[in-house]
């Protein structure tokens, strides 16, 4: 700061001398502002005396100064408290600023008397704008005021060097320096303190700031904040004295902090946290009083900073104090509805239990809620604590103070801006008028959730009305999108490549309707779908909805590690559901459903020429099986079913608490070719285990019974197509790898050897699945939560173990009966290992007509080669005359021996364990499990792992 002061006289001689000999070697200069170039340094100048008024600094002759000095001496000079009068005032150097916003700041006016203190006060007064760099005021002697400024330069930019841990947007918003505002050094050391304070809740205590600042012309100036970050302070050692009952590492396991260790690289609990420091003295505090150390108390906690800066060293000092127990618990309550008695025999402590506030928390929990039952929403409940030091007892009395039965005044519903404010009231259990109840509350955000329409955690919030006993709901809900739009492919194990299109729209107008159309392609399956649902018909809580579809879709067979299509099902229809709700929990749903199933095989793999014509014209049980060829054929399927839901869990989509049971049942023979009845159940139940942690329990089944006869010996009445499968939910097996199947094992060697053998390669046995009429299967999940970051990106990672089993069908006739070769003189042969040899089956082929077809001998001129009827020569057409010498022989097929075996028929259990993630990337949802199957059945086929991608899991 530079102060202006005018000269003072007295009147003692000697001062007047002494002052006279300073002043003659002394030129009187104007004072300088330094200028640093390190923005982080203080201003600072010494006072100057100021100029004459008659001559320019450093130019004063000594006759000047020898005339002030007798001046003086006569008693001429003013003394220093003499007021002066204001002259004239002018403002120098202001560029931005305007000159009588310069003199606002100061108390000097025309015509007004100053003094030195007044000057000095205007001087301090314009430092205080933060406008200036420099200020001086000349013309003290003379009452013509002249304020020469320096503005400070205005910010062109401000630039962050060295920061990779925090980006620039998390940084400039808490710094108050910004272009085109005026810098000052005050605001750089506060922006320099608050981006230090920003590193250190990172956890870097070592973070180093240095401003710099570049000048450029027009009074401007770049303001670069260089930052070194530093590593990160970790928690080398946390230190617990005073506890005696439980170790340190029992205590450090309670805390939030975690102690930095090699395992613990990818942790962000490592870290110091003062925060986290206080919430882990809160969960000490926690541990020991749910333990029953009433006294506990941490006298101290203590953060030492290594001298490098670069971990901490935490000390806690605890007193443990005296174990307590419960002694006798009551309850007192104010509201006549209440029986104290039951009520306390409701709380889950009881007398002589070790003391546990856990419990007492969860008993004011307990107590309110069955007050807001009853309807009263604000009851006051309140313990009181009565310790025996002596005995180490403590006596709780729960105290419920007189309460108003509450209604609710409004319901306020906000946030919705697509979703009509009908579909969520309708939602509501609880309306204007009704008496308030926190169950129905708790039920309608349940409801509310479920829906799918807004982010998950929904809260009804509850405020006081215009009078005591009148409450308002406020539904305040965020909106998420609710349709899809998507294109996408992707490859599956289980379907190879796919590709899948669909809109749906699951609010369609805002009014709860769900509209949808689909298309799958893949490899295996193709198919079509449209579909539409109404929620409330004509503003009742009726549903109905319709499907039209089409569904081309291949099963197959593995032959190694090649996935062969055995039969194709075409299935095109419609299904028409509704459904009632009988109770707030029970629902009854029914429905009809009319299909055309076309069932057909591979002609060029499982079908044989039986005319000759070289088309494959009929089903070969020797290629197919005889249980596919009984499968062709169209069918049409018309059936009526119904279900019976209960379900109170708290969101359908993803529920962590609550259960859902489903019963139903189908008939086939309302008219169309099958005739049948099916039924299903499943159950699910949800309980949230606290800090994230979901465990379910799940279980479904089925059975399905022919209402027709069977076609024939070996053949079930329940047709292949109408069967039940275990497919890819039963993690650890194969698609279709449970359950009853037909294996056939084909023969090495040859019969002359006497080597055949039946193959022990998996990969050359062929595999048919057959589906059971009847199945179960269970599944006992754990959901593993994951940090904030893990969140964000959709893992949720989960442990399971699943049991199940698919059966009871008939047993299948052998497909094929091979003899048993045997020598010239008819004894039977058999193999080396004693098996019996095995002759080929050889099949005469026949035409349209059932003539026997032969063969022309390849040297028998123009016709060698040909297929006849004629045993002797050839005929031109089938059945014809025939001319011609040449001995033909019979046409056939040859089926190689094979061995084929029914298995997998078994109620048994089949169990697996496995780990799963679901990821929502963005390629989309992406579902991966690692399942190993533990307990098989024969013929099961196991499958580590498995995986979707570009569909829906």
């Amino acid at each position: 700061m530079t102060a202006i002061k005018a000269y003072k006289s007295s009147t003692n001689a000697k001062a007047l001398a002494l002052a006279c000999t300073m002043l003659s070697g002394l030129g009187v200069a104007h004072a300088q502002v330094a200028e640093r170039d390190s923005a982080d340094q203080d201003v600072a100048a010494a006072p100057a005396p100021a100029p004459s008024a008659a001559a320019p600094a450093g130019q004063q002759s000594a006759r000047d100064i020898a005339r002030r000095a007798a001046a003086a001496a006569a008693g001429q000079s003013r003394p220093a408290a003499e007021q002066q009068v204001v002259k004239s005032i002018r403002v120098e150097g202001s560029q931005r600023i305007e000159p009588e916003t310069i003199l606002s700041y100061t108390k000097l006016r025309v015509g007004e008397p100053y003094t030195n203190a007044t000057i000095d006060q205007a001087i301090k007064d314009l430092y205080q704008s933060d406008f200036l760099s420099s200020v001086e005021i000349a013309g003290v002697e003379t009452g013509n005021l002249v304020i020469r400024i320096q503005e400070n330069p205005v910010i062109n930019r401000v630039v962050l060097e060295g920061n990779k841990r925090l980006k620039d947007d998390k940084i400039v918003k808490e710094i108050k320096l910004a272009p085109r505002q005026i810098f000052t050094r005050t605001a750089v050391r506060a922006d320099v303190a608050r981006i230090i304070e920003l590193y250190r809740r990172e956890g870097r205590y070592a973070a180093r700031i240095d401003p710099q600042m570049v000048k450029l012309d027009q009074n401007r100036v770049d303001v670069i904040f260089e930052i070194h970050e530093g590593p990160k302070s970790k928690v080398r050692q946390i230190n617990i004295i005073g506890n005696e009952k439980f170790s340190d590492d029992d205590l450090r396991d309670e805390m939030a902090t975690k102690q930095a260790r090699w395992f613990r690289i990818f942790s962000s609990s490592t870290s110091f946290d003062r925060d986290r420091m206080q919430y882990d003295q809160q969960k000490l505090r926690q541990f020991y009083l749910t333990q029953g150390y009433a006294d506990f108390r941490v006298v101290s906690a203590v953060a030492e900073l290594t001298p490098d800066k670069q971990d901490f060293i935490i000390t806690y000092v605890v007193e443990e104090g005296q174990r307590y127990k419960f002694g006798p618990v009551t309850v007192d309550s104010a509201i006549r509805d209440f029986d104290d008695e039951k009520l306390a025999r409701s709380l889950p402590m009881k007398e002589g239990d070790w003391y546990n506030a856990k419990q007492v928390e969860d008993s004011i929990d307990q107590l309110s809620e069955t007050a807001g039952f009853a309807g009263y929403a604000f009851a006051d409940v309140q313990p009181n604590f009565v310790p025996d030091h002596e005995n180490h007892t403590m006596a709780i009395g729960f105290n419920i103070a007189e309460s108003q039965r509450t209604y609710v005044e409004r319901v306020n519903i906000n946030g919705n801006t697509q979703t009509q404010d009908e579909v969520i009231r309708r939602e509501m259990r609880l309306a204007e008028g009704d008496p308030y109840n926190t169950f129905l509350k708790k039920r309608s955000e349940d409801r509310i959730n479920s829906l799918g329409y807004f982010q998950d955690k929904f809260e009804i919030d509850t405020q006081k009305g215009t009078t005591d006993d009148r409450i308002v709901l406020n539904a305040d809900v965020e909106e998420k999108p609710t349709g899809e739009l998507s294109l996408s492919a992707g490859f599956s194990s289980l379907e190879r490549f796919l590709v899948q299109a669909a809109v749906r729209q699951n609010n369609f107008r805002g009014m709860g309707q769900q509209a949808h159309i689909q298309l799958d392609y893949s490899s295996y399956s193709k198919s079509a779908e449209v579909g539409f649902t109404e929620p409330y018909l004509f503003d009742k809580p009726i549903a109905l909805g319709g499907t039209i579809f089409r569904r081309d879709y291949n099963s197959f067979n593995y032959i190694g590690q090649d996935r062969n299509t055995t039969y194709s099902q075409v299935s095109t229809g419609f299904q028409i559901v509704s459904s009632i709700p009988l109770t707030e929990y029970w629902q009854l749903s029914g429905r009809y459903r009319l299909s055309q199933d076309d069932v057909s095989l591979d002609k060029g793999t499982f079908y044989r020429d039986t005319d000759g014509d070289g088309i494959a014209d009929t089903c070969d049980p020797l290629r197919a099986g005889r249980y596919l060829c009984e499968a062709v054929g169209n069918r049409l399927t018309s059936s009526i079913g119904a279900s019976l839901i209960y379900s109170s869990l708290n969101s359908y989509y993803r529920p962590t608490r609550g259960s859902r049971v489903v019963l139903g049942m189908d008939f086939a023979g309302v008219g169309g070719d099958v005739q049948y009845i099916r039924g299903r159940a499943s159950a699910d139940k949800y309980w949230g285990l606290g800090d994230g942690f979901i465990f379910s329990l799940s279980g479904e089944g089925g059975y399905i019974h022919a209402l027709e006869d069977s076609p024939g010996p070996g053949v079930d009445a329940v047709r292949i197509t109408d069967r039940f499968y275990l497919g890819q939910e039963f993690h650890g097996f194969d698609i279709r790898g449970v359950g009853p199947r037909v294996q056939r094992i084909p023969y090495t060697g040859t019969v002359a050897g006497g080597d055949q053998m039946l193959v022990t390669d998996n990969d050359r046995i062929v595999d048919d699945p057959l589906g059971g009429k009847a199945y179960y299967l269970g599944k006992a999940e754990l959901e593993i939560p994951l940090g904030s970051g893990a969140q964000e990106l959709g893992l949720r990672p989960s442990i399971y173990l699943q049991v199940g089993a698919l059966f009871n069908i008939k047993r299948p006739l052998p497909t094929a009966n091979f003899e048993q070769a045997t020598d010239e003189d008819g004894n039977l042969l058999y193999n080396e290992d004693g098996s019996p040899s095995l002759l080929p089956i050889v099949t005469p082929v026949k035409d349209g007509s059932g003539r026997q077809l032969y063969v022309v001998p390849a040297d028998a001129g123009d016709n060698g080669g040909s297929l006849t009827t004629c045993q002797v020569g050839y005929a031109d057409s089938y059945g014809g005359a025939c001319s011609g010498t040449s001995q033909n022989t019979v046409y056939s097929t040859t089926t190689a021996p094979f061995y084929e075996r029914f298995v997998g028929d078994s109620a048994s259990p089949r169990v697996s364990v496995g780990i799963g993630v679901n990821w929502n990337s963005p390629f989309g949802p992406l579902r991966i499990d690692l399942a190993k199957a533990l307990v098989t059945q024969p013929g099961d086929d196991a499958k580590l792992i498995t995986f979707n991608v570009g569909t829906q899991f």
